[in-house]
């Protein structure tokens, strides 16, 4: 892949996951009964963001945990050497029955992550409602699913890749477009 363009860096990333902190506080009335759920692996990173960015805004700490929808995907890929998938594991340590679950993704493309996880969701609890909160939405669903939350909109073709690259996983912020 060849990258076309860098379309956000480090600070436009850092004003869109702050515009989405504020968004939540605001739709949610606050963060009373609201729970972020990262969607492995760079979904965590931005909910840990989103996370520190209420904290500063309300100054009250919000939940955040770890969903890995390895099992739930219909497009399951094996990894391992024994040919069975790579489950990395999720990590909700509290209840989500009856809660405003808030999913963090990084990229939203067809709809199928969000399918998955969603799946995932209900066979941990019953969740009172599930929010979508992603940095970038690129168009192309396949599934009627849309973001209640989103950092940047960037309509791609069909030849073209969104990479999220997050300093926690990768060593810089920035979004690009790449040609495949």
């Amino acid at each position: 892949m060849v990258e076309k363009a860098i379309v956000l860096d480090n600070q436009a990333i850092r004003r869109a996951l702050t515009r989405i902190a504020h968004e939540i506080i605001e739709r949610n009335k606050g963060i009373e009964d609201s729970i972020l759920v990262g969607i492995k692996t760079r979904g965590i990173h931005l909910a840990n963001r989103i996370a520190e960015r209420i904290y500063q805004i309300e100054g009250k700490h919000i939940l955040v945990g770890e969903l890995d929808i390895t099992l739930y995907r219909d497009d399951l890929t094996k990894k391992t050497a024994d040919l069975e998938p790579e489950v990395k594991g999720s990590d909700i340590p509290f209840d989500i029955t009856n809660k405003k679950v808030i999913l963090v993704d990084d990229v939203l493309f067809t709809g199928r992550t969000v399918r998955a996880a969603m799946d995932a969701l209900v066979d941990i609890g019953r969740p009172a409602q599930i929010q979508l909160a992603v940095l970038v939405d690129r168009g192309h669903r396949e599934l009627p699913i849309r973001a209640d939350f989103v950092g940047k909109n960037i309509p791609t073709a069909s030849s073209e890749n969104i990479v999220v690259e997050l300093v926690e996983q990768d060593q810089v912020d920035q979004v690009s477009i790449h040609e495949k």
